[in-house]
């Protein structure tokens, strides 16, 4: 079409995503999502440490710990609209020496300034009642109630597949190359051709310091930090009720114990800054300084089997803030230096970003509610479709199952790749329904899941 689209959004992460969500909430504009990779969610969204943060211990006064704690409560009330599994286990900051010790009443400190008043100072007896299969020495911890575990994956693929069913245009595969504005258009020169919109906004993660220098601005450069994680076993979640977290430092969070609502355990992440903005492979050392530092904070999870290693890159910037700006002058509007807490804060980080769109002169129109989106259920924690006689009943694929180690469904295949954002691969079928997820890793159920995979999609 030669009529340019309204607003542009580059990069269909969990953020961008979001923003493209609430554009489509304005009948009026013609919105495009760009994404480089095959599917939405595949940078740093696929792969962080799927936790809703209260935002507890973000600098105070930010941008990001308004957003964060704006978005922790949007967020809670669409995941259960949606049906995004979440469950509030709520967090305990470990103190193992009396340094972090001396730091918790800081840290409780911070996390009232930043509205967040139900913290509490836990002594080692409460500590271990709590965690009792936690590493001896231990001096006390903060507790965190509120801070909770959601489905990353999910998460994003739900805030797309509305954007898309209320007419935003996603282009997967759709890498931006240059970008030029010429009489009040930008120009995107991509793979798969030419896209032109009136207002761009970047939301490139990893590569927004790229594209925003092509656009003439110098005001962060993104370091690729690297965090290694270990996936653990099922059978070891009964050893972790809480989000375990270290005292954080200026590098993040730090490395951390976490029950998942796929019903594993995390380990991790590391934090390794690096030049590649590809290296999102696993190393043997990484590896071996996260088990050194798990076996300190729950020994016992060492015995269990791993069931996965992976690996993100999150967007660090070295400076305390995320880094949205608009620039009303060139249509255009940067929204970068969204670390961890992205996911978080994305509902409220999307209707920031629309706000600063009006400062470039965009004039939405009157907005709309968009009909609910009813996402699969990916958590443990909840009736999964094997589990529920009236839908077998009314549909036997749902109780034949074809991964018995997450007891996926074929009629949740089936589900997935019918789906408004079909997957192109097999890991964006893992993504959509656990298939291949599980201890095996598709070593039993990868033939049957390929077979379905390649008869299925179109």
């Amino acid at each position: 079409m030669t009529e340019p689209y309204d607003v542009a959004v580059v990069g269909a992460g969990v953020v961008g995503s979001a923003i493209a969500r609430e554009l489509a909430r304005y009948p009026r504009l013609r919105v495009a999502l760009v994404e480089a990779q095959d599917d939405v969610g595949q940078g740093s969204s696929k792969a962080n440490t799927a936790i809703l943060h209260t935002g507890f211990d973000a600098v105070p006064g930010t941008l990001e710990a308004r957003l964060v704690r704006e978005g922790a409560r949007l967020l809670a009330a669409y995941a259960a609209e949606s049906g995004i599994p979440v469950e509030p286990v709520g967090a305990l900051l470990v103190a193992w020496d009396e340094e972090q010790l001396a730091a918790l009443p800081r840290l409780a400190a911070k996390a009232e300034a930043n509205d967040h008043r139900t913290t509490r100072i836990l002594g080692p007896a409460e500590l271990y009642e709590r965690e009792p299969h936690l590493g001896p020495g231990a001096l006390g911890a903060l507790h965190v109630p509120g801070e909770s575990i959601i489905c990353p994956w999910t998460t994003t693929l739900a805030y797309a597949t509305q954007a898309v069913r209320n007419g935003v245009e996603l282009h997967l595969d759709t890498r931006v190359e240059e970008v030029s504005r010429h009489e009040g258009v930008h120009v995107l020169t991509t793979g798969a051709g030419t896209l032109r919109a009136r207002r761009l906004v970047n939301a490139a993660g990893l590569h927004a310091d790229t594209l925003d220098a092509r656009l003439g601005h110098r005001d962060f450069t993104v370091t690729p930090r690297r965090g290694q994680l270990i996936v653990f076993d099922k059978f070891a979640r009964a050893l972790v009720h809480h989000i375990l977290l270290p005292v954080p430092t200026a590098l993040g969070k730090g490395v951390l114990v976490a029950p998942t609502v796929h019903g594993n355990v995390l380990l991790g992440p590391t934090a390794e800054d690096l030049d590649d903005r590809r290296a999102t492979g696993s190393t043997a050392d990484g590896l071996a300084a996260l088990r050194a530092q798990g076996r300190r904070i729950l020994p016992e999870l060492l015995a269990e089997e791993v069931t996965a290693v992976y690996a993100g890159l999150r967007a660090a910037t070295g400076q305390d803030d995320y880094r949205i700006r608009a620039h009303p002058g060139q249509a255009y509007v940067t929204v970068g230096g969204i670390r961890s807490t992205g996911l978080t804060a994305s509902l409220a980080i999307a209707a920031h970003v629309t706000g600063l769109l009006t400062e470039t002169g965009l004039a939405p129109g009157p907005a709309r509610q968009l009909e609910p989106v009813s996402m699969p259920n990916l958590g443990e924690a909840f009736p999964r479709p094997y589990q529920r006689p009236e839908l077998i009943a009314a549909d036997p694929l749902y109780g034949t199952l074809v991964c018995h180690c997450e007891r996926v469904s074929q009629g949740e295949i089936r589900d997935a790749l019918g789906s408004t954002i079909p997957p192109r691969t097999l890991d964006g079928l893992r993504r959509r329904t656990r298939a291949r997820a599980g201890r095996c890793q598709g070593f039993y159920c990868g033939a049957a899941v390929r077979r379905l995979f390649e008869e299925t999609r179109p």
